[in-house]
């Protein structure tokens, strides 16, 4: 973010708490965050917004969770790219992010995030990734490319199409990570689900994985308000579906040569 560095902390070893975490559900992960002890704290080496990295634990399954507290709305907000009326900061953002996510058939590229308190305050225990090994900024200064390229722009293309769709005016490269097998993780949505109708960069719209289209398209107002509801006020989704019907019409325009498959059509997860 331009205002901060991003939610998890990189490094190119020995990220989670236990390197050989057991394949476990998405539902076990959620269930694990807001059930798991607090064993150890530490401070984040990246971020200014409030945020920690905590080992849990279960007693069977020991693994890492980021925790951001971020909460801040303002009626005016100075920011790089003019004056923003209506700001919103929120660690919310990331929970709704996820569960839009899901909606989407994307739980296998934004982790798992869940609300919990932690000293007092109220944030998002967002599921620490394992096996990363860098962040765009080190891949661009590496020069390191995925072997399979069409793999790795598949992933962007989704990656950026989202973006639009939330309204995310903070994908920095800082906020885009790689694992080790080259699967692109996108986190740290905290300035996204913004009120506008617009799209903030029509240009971003390249391709589409046909799975997301065809999930963005039977996307329905009251779906979206019973997953995300909670953590979004009733203008962003309505912005978030106005935008949704932009991106539709764009790709259905554009016709065949928009669209291509990445996401597997079985992967779909409900909004739970």
């Amino acid at each position: 973010m331009w205002k901060s560095l991003p939610l998890l902390v990189l490094a190119t070893s020995a990220l989670c708490a236990d390197s050989s975490t057991p394949a476990i559900s998405l539902e076990q992960k959620e269930e694990f965050l807001k059930t798991a002890k607090v064993k150890q704290v530490h401070g984040a080496k990246k971020g200014i917004t409030n945020t920690v990295r905590a080992t849990l634990s279960d007693g069977t399954l020991t693994h890492d969770a980021s925790i951001q507290r971020i909460d801040e709305e303002k009626a005016r907000f100075e920011t790089p790219q003019g004056i923003e009326l209506g700001f919103r900061d929120t660690y919310r953002f990331n929970i709704a992010a996820y569960r839009l996510g899901l909606l989407l058939g994307l739980g296998s590229m934004i982790p798992p995030s869940v609300e919990r308190s932690y000293e007092g305050h109220k944030g998002a225990w967002t599921w620490w990734i394992e096996n990363v090994a860098m962040d765009e900024v080190e891949r661009l200064k590496r020069k390191a490319n995925d072997p399979d390229k069409d793999h790795w722009g598949r992933q962007f293309l989704i990656m950026k199409v989202f973006d639009q769709l939330i309204y995310n005016i903070d994908r920095n490269q800082q906020n885009i990570l790689y694992d080790q097998d080259w699967k692109l993780w996108m986190i740290d949505h905290t300035r996204a689900f913004r009120t506008k109708t617009d799209l903030l960069d029509p240009k971003a719209l390249e391709r589409c994985d046909r799975v997301l289209f065809e999930r963005m398209k039977a996307l329905n107002e009251s779906d979206v308000k019973a997953a995300i509801g909670t953590w979004v006020h009733e203008s962003e989704i309505k912005g978030l579906m106005a935008r949704r019907d932009k991106i539709v019409a764009y790709f259905e325009k554009k016709g065949p040569s928009a669209f291509y498959d990445y996401l597997p059509k079985a992967s779909a997860a409900s909004s739970r």
